[in-house]
């Protein structure tokens, strides 16, 4: 990842964004009516491109640099820019999660190997069948009569124990927490219950349904204190970004959302003891500093949040790391309203990857920009000018700070 320096900052600017009909897609997926052919990862991020350029207003000639992300594989750099119906002179893959890539393009802009760089991610997990921590864990955030249709895939793993889901280190973290703070899981729920009240606004939302406390307690655990609930929903979905360079991105359809600051910090040693006891407190707050030390920028200049909620826990690690809240203080915080419009910090105001759709922080950057443009809709943050997304991980954590721009 480039190095989070003042020079970068704002050197380049998202001027169009592009997904997918993630509630749509995720319903025909489920019924399954005659004649219904799954999404490939191919046909999803055209889509998204197509809806992202006319977002921007720019030509598909504009568009000098293609970088591709993909979670299970795809098509190579060329043959994306082949599928795009560009000719870029700069085309890489470029990550999967939104852990980096954003900062990758921006500095190949601030470096001149692009001007204008479409970024897109596609992932079609449900059209794979993958399920995730074995063939008892379900693929999605609701009773699903094609869960587990396909193998299951380990696709992370902690020795000595076997943990093959990172579920497992989000309910050691929270059973930990519990011990320490003296919360329930009924606390917990009020952070599920907020981020499901945001979705319900949202027409793209994979989860509208109002949730109550009585579904949350009757609702299967996942691993044990989390309930499926606090446990991210899983689509077929993409997004596009396109960015270009920030003297170029004045004069055109959409008010450019400028690229301020990014951040790194991952844990170097004594993983289950940073992880559990500390929540990753230390790397989130590290790296969040740096973002904003980039941007030139402080805390109190953030409007709004989107943060990874891997699980509803993950979600209160990243207020409380970033310092927002208090240690042991988080849940608190959501209860009392600080977590939605009008609080101090409105956070995953799309619904998240707990409701809204599971595209790995490519999403909640789309939602700050709709933020930043003030196209946010009902639950728009008045008046915003900054705001953070971070994709935290069980091992690090890589903030984003972006701007409103000027047109």
């Amino acid at each position: 990842m480039p190095p989070s320096e003042r020079p970068l900052s704002r050197r380049a600017s998202i001027v169009g964004i592009g997904e997918t009909d993630y509630a749509a897609d995720y319903q025909a997926a489920r019924s399954r009516a005659a004649g219904w052919q799954p999404p490939t990862p191919e046909r999803l991020l055209v889509t998204a491109f197509e809806r992202a350029l006319a977002d921007s207003g720019l030509a598909r000639s504009d568009i000098d640099g293609v970088t591709c992300s993909f979670t299970y594989g795809g098509p190579t750099p060329a043959e994306v820019a082949h599928l795009l119906g560009t000719n870029p002179r700069f085309a890489a893959a470029n990550g999967n999660i939104m852990a980096g890539p954003l900062a990758v393009a921006c500095a190949a802009i601030a470096a001149r190997q692009a001007d204008t760089i479409a970024m897109v991610f596609a992932v079609a997990p449900r059209n794979s069948g993958r399920v995730y921590g074995g063939t008892t864990v379900a693929v999605a955030n609701a009773d699903d009569p094609h869960a587990g249709d396909g193998p299951p895939v380990t696709y992370y793993a902690f020795n000595p124990w076997g943990w093959t889901s990172q579920a497992a280190h989000w309910a050691l973290m929270f059973s930990h927490y519990q011990w320490t703070y003296g919360v329930g899981e009924d606390d917990l729920f009020a952070v599920t219950r907020q981020v499901r009240e945001h979705a319900r606004a949202q027409d793209q939302a994979v989860m509208r349904s109002p949730l109550t406390l009585e579904q949350y307690r009757a609702s299967r655990y996942i691993v044990r204190p989390l309930h499926i609930f606090d446990i991210c929903i899983v689509n077929d979905g993409a997004v596009c970004l396109i960015v270009r360079r920030a003297d170029m991105a004045r004069d055109l359809r959409q008010l450019p959302v400028d690229v301020a600051g990014w951040g790194h910090a991952k844990i170097k040693t004594d993983k289950l003891h940073t992880m559990v006891r500390e929540r990753l407190r230390h790397q989130i707050r590290a790296a969040s500093d740096e973002a904003l030390a980039m941007a030139g920028l402080s805390l109190d200049d953030v409007g709004h949040f989107e943060g990874y909620d891997a699980s509803s826990f993950h979600l209160i690690n990243q207020i409380e790391g970033v310092g927002f809240a208090e240690p042991g203080t988080g849940l608190a915080f959501c209860q009392d309203g600080q977590m939605t419009v009008g609080g101090r910090i409105p956070t995953n105001t799309a619904g998240g990857n707990l409701s809204g759709s599971y595209m790995q922080g490519w999403s909640q950057v789309a939602e700050a920009v709709r933020q930043l443009r003030h196209q946010a809709g009902q639950l728009q943050v008045p008046g915003l000018n900054v705001s953070m997304t971070n994709l935290a991980q069980t091992d690090q954590s890589h903030p984003l700070v972006l701007t409103r721009g000027t047109p």
